[in-house]
């Protein structure tokens, strides 16, 4: 009896070394796949919070004017954009948002759009980029890695989902287990590896939900996980309502294919169609009255406003920045001037109210600076533990060899990763297939191949 009771204890303590051991490998195996895309959404991620102040200072002669008197009318600056580049089409207007603030009019040509700013006191050109050349689009697609495709932008989504697992397994490796630092305190010199293990460790620890957050609010822009989550809530009416367009025509267009910056939830909602029947008899309203409907709805100052690209197209005046109660999309037919479709953020369900403030924080755009600086410390704490992974695990490599945690005594715990495998399969696929392919890679590969699993020690 004795003999079996001192065997129990062996016998727990094995399974807690293989569980211990079987975790760290696999956060070692993500956190060394994930270390370069996470520091790219750290760093760009952090320029793209600070993405207007940024512009204002680096950009100031095309963003600040000086106020000397009335405004022109909106049509007039488009027509002062027009002029600077002959045989263009206006596809949007932004008004200023201030009176110290350019017009911007986005203009296409020959398949390119090119973003035009005009001072809107004398309609003076202050200066043009390329769409797609523009400051905060080219760090937002840097950021998500579309800016090199859809199959890099499909990494980012796997390397999101490895966050989330890096999150989780890290505070599970960080719990205390009657250690005297490394919890809360960082103990030894930098000359010691302990120093680096316990500085990544109470880093994570410390700003693990804030990165957890980032990781997860993420998600909605990502390739495959946000489109699909997105049509899913918009087929479901858990996104945008779908009753607002029972009584409208509907084009074949979405909203994010005629507004530069929809919000989230309504990128995915179609486009109403103008009246064709009036386009015999009635002549568009033009850009003057559209900008005063816009106006007369309240929408605020700010907002951008897609011009109608043919006989059936809308005027669709969008707001999508700071606060969220403000946040708003109306799409006005172009003969009428009638709101076909409004649409604002308490129209939204409580699911789609809730992605679209994740997505709002996520950007710092919630709560001003503070909104900022907490998701610019978020971004910081990242950069530091894989600064503190990179070095701690440097300092442990053998000679001729990748340094990976050892394989757990008991193989039987790999049961466990793979039901961790089948549970990010359903909620984030790509993520899910990745593990399940590492799995196959550490069990039926490295495990039988002597050379691979030397270096792999």
């Amino acid at each position: 009896m004795s003999a079996f009771t001192a065997a129990e204890p062996t016998a727990a303590a094995t399974h807690n070394i293989s569980l211990y051991r079987a975790i760290w490998r696999w956060h070692f195996f993500a956190g060394l796949l994930v270390i370069p895309f996470m520091l790219n959404l750290a760093i760009t991620g952090s320029l793209y919070l600070f993405k207007d102040q940024i512009a204002d200072t680096f950009y100031a002669h095309r963003y600040l004017v000086a106020e000397t008197g009335t405004m022109l009318q909106p049509q007039r600056i488009a027509d002062a954009a027009l002029a600077a580049f002959p045989g263009a089409r206006a596809t949007s207007y932004h008004e200023p948002s201030a009176p110290n603030r350019s017009a911007w009019v986005t203009l296409s040509k020959d398949g390119q759009s090119t973003i035009v700013y005009v001072n809107p006191y004398d309609g003076s050109i202050l200066g043009s980029v390329g769409s797609k050349q523009e400051f905060g689009w080219v760090v937002k697609r840097i950021h998500s890695l579309e800016y090199f495709g859809k199959w890099t932008n499909r990494i980012i989504e796997i390397v999101a989902g490895f966050a989330l697992v890096l999150v989780v397994t890290g505070i599970y490796l960080w719990w205390p287990r009657q250690q005297t630092g490394g919890v809360l305190t960082v103990r030894g010199t930098p000359s010691r590896r302990v120093f680096w293990r316990d500085l990544h460790a109470v880093t994570g620890a410390l700003a693990g939900i804030l990165i957890f957050f980032l990781a997860f609010s993420g998600m909605p822009w990502s390739g495959y996980w946000g489109a699909n989550v997105n049509a899913w809530l918009t087929t479901h009416n858990f996104g945008t309502p779908a009753a607002v367009w029972d009584d409208v025509p509907k084009s074949t267009k979405v909203t994010q294919d005629i507004v530069s910056r929809p919000g989230w939830v309504v990128e995915n909602a179609p486009v109403p169609l103008s009246d064709i029947a009036a386009a015999q008899s009635a002549k568009p309203i033009g850009l003057n009255k559209a900008v005063e409907t816009m106006h007369r709805l309240g929408m605020i100052a700010g907002a951008d406003l897609a011009i109608p690209t043919d006989e059936t197209g809308v005027y669709t005046a969008s707001h999508y920045f700071g606060d969220l109660r403000k946040e708003r999309t109306v799409h006005i037919d172009q003969y009428s001037g009638r709101p076909l479709v409004d649409i604002s953020y308490d129209q939204y369900p409580a699911l789609g109210k809730a992605i679209e403030w994740s997505i709002n924080v996520h950007q710092g755009q919630e709560w001003g600076l503070f909104n900022q600086l907490l998701m610019l410390a978020a971004c910081l704490a990242i950069i530091l533990c894989c600064a503190t992974a990179a070095t701690m695990w440097w300092k442990r490599r053998p000679t001729g060899r990748l340094g990976v945690p050892p394989m757990p005594p008991q193989k039987s715990v790999y049961v466990g990763l793979w039901f961790i495998a089948i549970v990010f399969g359903a909620a984030f696929p790509l993520t899910g297939a990745a593990i399940a392919v590492m799995l196959l890679i550490d069990q039926l590969v490295v495990r039988f191949v002597p050379p691979l699993r030397r270096f792999f020690s």
